[in-house]
């Protein structure tokens, strides 16, 4: 079989990724190439995946959706000239007897019914957890919104697409999500949401609070994932208001030693981020101490420290960070997902976008309930973060919650079976 990989955005890529190393990995593996159509796929091509066709990173980032605006400055960019390159490649694959797997949202999903080749699609971005509660009752707030009325967050004309007989596979991001789907005649398949298979290799520590020792708790660090997002310029706004919730915290917990762990991706420029902490006041750390770097690898992590505060920078210990942390403030979408997937919560500052505006973070808290706090000004996360601790049975909630929401790991492999399956 001949998969291509259809995706639109650095966190789409890094969801399909998973799936394509199971994909490698089975006795009779597809032969398969990708086709990022948001920026140029480093997830793809840093793990020996080839890419099919033309790419490119354009102004917006891929979030029209998000900001208008934005699409003057992609048009200059060259948008138009992209797609109709990117679709006459999907053509070309199916003309010569390949798959298409769609990952994202309706675009990749309309390239791959344009093509003409049979296809399965990974619903990354819609869930009817956006208007349904953990029960699957529709929230007051969504009571007249068109997905109420017309029956499901998936819109008739994407419902459309996915019913066709081409469409061999849908694979939603939850099981509520999965069982709407179904009553509307689509082959959909509950089989996990992949993207918790790039962090939940690990159990994650319990957060915060041990009921058997508040006070031993209460002396050790408290530790906190940053998340300011993946594409620049924004992640370096996003940086700046992730600083003054740290400065926050820093004034909260003065009796309590902070250490932020800060998740980069590789395509931030560190040297800026070093910028700002040095005009916030944070001084670099030559020689960190042995408890520090025990907690934290050394390894490619930069230090900085305030007061009774360390911020550890790294762009190799994702998963680590993400699993260390009791807590974290972010400004991201697909991090936060996979954060609260782990069972802990996320507080979300609103930015000015394009991705993380404050409708996007309003977004957000519907889609992952209980466990993301959405604060209004990053000067207050401190205060929210204090006001949490004291709340065990909340944060309990909180970690049931996010396992619902999320699924348990091991979602790219059932998918991989199933697709050549299905596509055989």
């Amino acid at each position: 079989m001949k998969l291509l990989c259809i995706s639109n955005g650095h966190g789409e890529d890094a969801i399909a990724l998973p799936v394509l190393q199971e994909l490698r990995k089975l006795a009779q593996p597809p032969e398969i190439v990708t086709l990022p159509i948001v920026g140029v796929g480093m997830a793809y091509s840093n793990n020996d995946f080839s890419i099919a066709g033309k790419v490119q990173t354009l102004p917006s980032g891929g979030f029209l959706n998000q900001d208008s605006r934005q699409l003057a400055r992609d048009l200059q960019g060259g948008l138009v000239g992209l797609t109709i390159a990117q679709i006459r490649t999907a053509r070309n694959w199916a003309q010569a007897g390949g798959k298409i797997l769609a990952v994202g949202d309706i675009v990749p999903l309309l390239f791959a019914w344009m093509s003409g080749a049979d296809y399965a699609f990974i619903g990354t971005a819609k869930s009817e957890y956006y208007i349904r509660d953990r029960q699957g009752n529709i929230l007051p707030s969504q009571q007249d919104s068109i997905e109420v009325r017309t029956g499901s967050y998936y819109l008739p004309w994407e419902r459309w697409l996915l019913s066709r007989s081409r469409c061999r596979a849908v694979f939603p991001r939850d099981k509520l999500t999965t069982e709407i789907l179904q009553q509307h005649q689509i082959s959909a398949f509950d089989l996990g949401n992949p993207m918790m298979d790039g962090v939940a290799t690990e159990p994650s520590r319990s957060l915060f609070y041990q009921p058997q020792s508040v006070k031993r708790e209460l002396a050790r660090p408290l530790i906190v994932t940053l998340l300011p997002g993946s594409r620049p310029p924004e992640a370096y706004a996003n940086w700046e208001q992730v600083l003054i919730a740290v400065t926050s915290l820093i004034s909260v917990f003065k009796q309590r030693q902070i250490i932020c762990l800060a998740a980069i991706v590789p395509t931030l420029d560190l040297d800026t981020l070093q910028g700002d902490l040095s005009r916030s006041g944070w001084l670099p750390v030559v020689d960190p101490d042995a408890e520090l770097t025990e907690l934290i690898p050394a390894a490619g992590t930069i230090y900085y420290q305030r007061e009774n505060a360390t911020i550890a920078i790294s762009t190799q210990a994702y998963s680590q960070f993400m699993h260390k942390g009791d807590c974290a403030i972010a400004m991201a979408g697909t991090a936060t997902e996979q954060f609260i997937g782990l069972g802990k919560p996320a507080f979300t500052i609103p930015g000015a976008g394009p991705q993380f505006t404050p409708g996007f973070a309003e977004a957000q808290t519907r889609l992952l309930g209980e466990s993301v706090i959405l604060v209004s000004q990053p000067q207050d996360v401190g205060v929210e973060i204090q006001k949490l601790l004291q709340q065990p049975d909340r944060l309990q909630s909180i970690a049931q919650n996010g396992l619902l929401r999320m699924g348990k790991p091991g979602a790219a492999h059932r998918i991989a079976e199933c697709l050549m399956e299905v596509m055989n």
